[in-house]
């Protein structure tokens, strides 16, 4: 049998895959773009088939599809979404800047599965496609595939790791720490305030994705080619974004504009920005957990990480911060995804962003490499590192800034004297600041008490 079968589009025929679920157009963007062998994402694919499911239904609601089509492409679009077929959608992603191969890829693969479940001919253009353009069809796609990713894995993991450091907290929030500003040693802090930081961190973050949302999720579907609906029914988008709401358990509504929503990803770029946010602080968590845990014993040692695997193919018996790295990692690559998206926004060119399929790759990365690495931030660096009391504690008694809570007493400059000699005698600024004043030891107990330090006030 031949590998290649003939199809036809309006610019004539050529070949195609014998086995392949699409047709002419996606084979032309094969051949056009081949360019990095990076497919579409799958969560893309996934809102694609959603997309067309909603429109099959509305279309067959508002009378304009027969209901055993409608049904056809219904079943259709429901095997992509329950993961099948993936391998029918090889476009690269650097390909025409509307995305007009991918939907293109996706009417054809539809048009052919509808074919075969409904035993009457389904065309890509006229029955999956009708009602649409690619213009209002893939800036959907984008939308509601981000929508999807952040509410149903991102913000889950957000609120794991949220979770996670507050059990800490209540594991070891009471023991205090050196605390530092410069990388130098400062007044004390416990480990319950540490870890409030990084959970306000994660839980603004986390608000502010929730506040993006809101604008993400108002549809540009229903203005088809430039924001005017032509060839679209005037009932189209509301029906179209109240069955899609049903569909994916997530509320959508038509914009209120839709020349904005074509022409512009502005939705996007602020939700990238609010993703931008996110790495930001998971690179100051992840790196505080490695200063932390640095050592055992040339570093600071102030919290074991749980010991995940060896760490040099040449040391013996060294280990690595391996999550905390690569959480760092992960921050590193959403700013620079959010780079991307920043310049990708920009080329909004009257009525048409031409650069949405590098938004859909870079956004939808960004939402699965957050959502991944919180999860493994919460389950193996939080929730298993242990305390080093004894290294704490150590360094804690000999810490020369605790003699700020002398200030109010003894002034700064004498304050400062014993700091010094504090630090050149390695002594307890304890005992040096009891030689120095006329304050008698239980007094300088009281007054230098780390806990009670921890606490602010005079």
């Amino acid at each position: 049998m031949s590998k290649f079968r003939t199809e036809s589009d309006s610019m004539g025929e050529l070949k195609v895959p014998t086995d392949a679920l699409y047709q002419a157009q996606t084979q032309r963007a094969v051949n056009n773009f081949a360019i990095s062998g990076l497919a579409m994402p799958k969560q893309f694919i996934t809102a694609l088939a959603y997309i067309k499911q909603a429109a099959a239904q509305s279309n067959y609601e508002l009378n304009h599809l027969s209901k055993s089509k409608a049904d056809a492409i219904e079943q259709a679009c429901q095997q992509i979404i329950d993961g099948q077929h993936y391998e029918h959608f090889p476009v690269d992603i650097f390909q025409t800047g509307s995305g007009t191969s991918s939907n293109m890829n996706a009417n054809e693969v539809i048009a052919t599965l509808a074919s075969r479940i409904g035993d009457e001919p389904i065309h890509p253009n006229d029955d999956v496609n009708m009602g649409q353009s690619s213009n209002d069809v893939v800036p959907t796609a984008i939308a509601l595939s981000s929508a999807i990713n952040v509410v149903y894995e991102l913000l889950p993991s957000l609120e794991k790791l949220s979770q996670s450091l507050e059990q800490k907290k209540s594991e070891v929030g009471a023991i205090v720490k050196t605390g530092r500003t410069h990388l130098m040693d400062a007044m004390p802090v416990t480990f319950e305030q540490t870890l409030s930081a990084w959970q306000s961190q994660v839980n603004h973050a986390a608000s502010g994705i929730r506040h993006t949302l809101e604008r993400v999720c108002e549809l540009a579907q229903g203005g088809t080619a430039v924001g005017t609906g032509i060839n679209a029914d005037p009932e189209f988008a509301s029906q179209f974004a109240k069955n899609l709401s049903a569909n994916v358990g997530i509320g959508f509504k038509p914009s209120s504009n839709f020349f904005y929503n074509i022409g512009s990803q502005d939705a996007i770029v602020a939700l990238s920005g609010q993703l931008k946010v996110l790495a930001v602080a998971q690179m100051k968590i992840a790196n505080d957990l490695r200063w932390m845990n640095s050592g055992p014993l040339a570093g600071l040692g102030e919290i074991e990480l749980e010991a995940l695997q060896p760490g040099s193919s040449i040391m013996p018996g060294k280990v690595n911060p391996v999550i905390p790295e690569a959480a760092a990692m992960v921050s590193a690559q959403v700013i620079g995804n959010d780079a991307t998206i920043t310049v990708a926004g920009q080329a909004g060119n009257f009525e048409l962003n031409v650069m949405l399929p590098v938004i859909a790759h870079n956004i939808l990365q960004s939402i699965e490499l957050l959502a991944n690495s919180a999860q493994a931030l919460a389950d193996k660096a939080i929730a298993s590192f242990k305390v080093n009391q004894s290294n704490i504690d150590k360094v804690l008694a000999k810490n020369p800034i605790l003699v700020t809570a002398l200030n109010p007493v003894i002034g700064y400059e004498k304050a400062a004297k014993i700091a010094k000699q504090a630090y050149k005698e390695a002594r307890p600024i304890i005992d040096v600041a009891e030689q120095a004043t006329d304050l008698p030891r239980e007094e300088l107990e009281k007054l230098l008490n780390p806990t009670k330090l921890t606490q602010g006030g005079l």
